[in-house]
């Protein structure tokens, strides 16, 4: 990758391409009518990214990080007179969540699930059936604490059977992992410009039924996080954000999607991550390392390693990583030391390959590990 020193190993901010880094040389006027159209268009395209029934849908989009978005829905879709929120959570993101809503003074039920196991959708039916006050469910799709996935279809299909609003935090996991709203039944699918789409932080979105925003409106406990007012004036002025966007991000991920498409869409681009994940577990397995999450549970976005043993240094293997051209992740596993490896963004197997070859290094001169 031009001028850039290092392949970055995470969830997002990931290693984007050179050609949308260079689209954001140019400078944007937020009222201006081709930008307007750029906003337009992409929020066209992730309806068609999201679901065969395109009609219904619409997308509205949010500034700030990620977490920024998760809490407008939080705070948005939940009548302030009545509601309580179920969390299912296996992890830190699932659990931040459950803060936001406290925070918001929302009512909220809490489903806890040990981090390297996946949310059960038979535990969700039965607090459901015991509770009956719960109006809204939110889950992590892929927790990227651990980088564990779970049965979102399932958990969304239990939740309507009994008339609950879905919330799905698939921040980590769209554009990389094929996803239908309409089939899945998700209400509201939560995510963010610098994560599979292949983009830089700025924004995030929500993909949702006209219907469902339509519905928000009057419930926001924020003035800038109110989904309703951010989507009503995306939809009355053609493309215009409230208040000022982030115009370079927006650019950036505009070109982002043209190269998810050129790729073949979110199939050609899970399969590449899936090799990328499942290249690095056969090979890190061989030097001494284990993934914490089964494979059968473990998504193809983030890989969580157990550390080798009692003495492994963390700091010293990133900043040797680091020289070498590659950043991970520290661990966030409450319980066990574990550090963590991204699979995505614009990373390939002869990176992976050429990562390992640094950690058997690492391991030669350090004798950090015992094969």
């Amino acid at each position: 990758m031009m001028n850039n020193p290092y392949i970055l190993l995470t969830p997002g901010p990931l290693s984007t391409s050179d050609t949308v880094r260079s689209v954001m040389q140019k400078d944007w006027c937020t009222w201006d009518e081709e930008y307007l159209q750029l906003v337009q268009t992409i929020r066209q395209k992730l309806v068609i990214l999201a679901t065969h029934q395109h009609i219904d849908y619409t997308a509205v989009l949010m500034q700030g990080s990620g977490t920024f978005t998760v809490e407008s829905v939080i705070g948005s879709v939940i009548p302030k007179e009545k509601g309580k929120l179920l969390i299912a959570t296996n992890g830190a993101y699932g659990t931040r969540i459950a803060k936001i809503a406290s925070m918001l003074n929302i009512p909220v039920a809490v489903l806890q699930e040990k981090e390297n196991e996946s949310i059960s959708p038979k535990d969700i039916e039965n607090i459901l059936l015991e509770d009956p006050d719960i109006t809204h469910v939110a889950v992590v799709h892929c927790e990227t604490t651990t980088g564990i996935l779970n049965p979102v279809e399932e958990i969304c299909h239990v939740a309507k059977n009994l008339g609950k609003v879905t919330i799905v935090d698939a921040m980590s996991s769209f554009g990389g992992i094929e996803i239908d709203v309409h089939e899945w039944q998700i209400d509201y699918l939560i995510s963010s410009s610098n994560k599979c789409i292949q983009g830089v932080p700025g924004f995030g979105f929500v993909i949702a039924k006209r219907e469902g925003i339509e519905a928000c409106k009057g419930h926001a406990r924020s003035l800038s996080l109110d989904l309703y007012d951010q989507w009503y004036t995306m939809e009355k002025f053609y493309g215009k954000w409230r208040f000022t966007s982030p115009t370079h991000t927006v650019r950036a991920f505009y070109q982002a999607l043209l190269e998810l498409e050129k790729e073949g869409g979110v199939h050609e681009r899970n399969k590449r991550y899936e090799e990328n994940q499942t290249l690095l577990v056969d090979e890190m397995k061989k030097i001494g390392f284990q993934a914490f999450i089964d494979r059968n549970r473990q998504s193809p976005i983030i890989t969580s390693f157990l550390y080798p043993d009692d003495h492994f240094d963390f700091q010293s293997f990133y900043q040797f990583l680091k020289e070498k051209g590659f950043v991970i992740y520290p661990g966030k596993v409450s319980e066990v030391q574990t550090f963590r490896i991204g699979n995505i963004g614009e990373v390939y197997p002869e990176d992976i390959n050429k990562l390992v070859d640094s950690i058997k290094e690492y391991s030669t001169i350090k004798g950090a590990i015992t094969l």
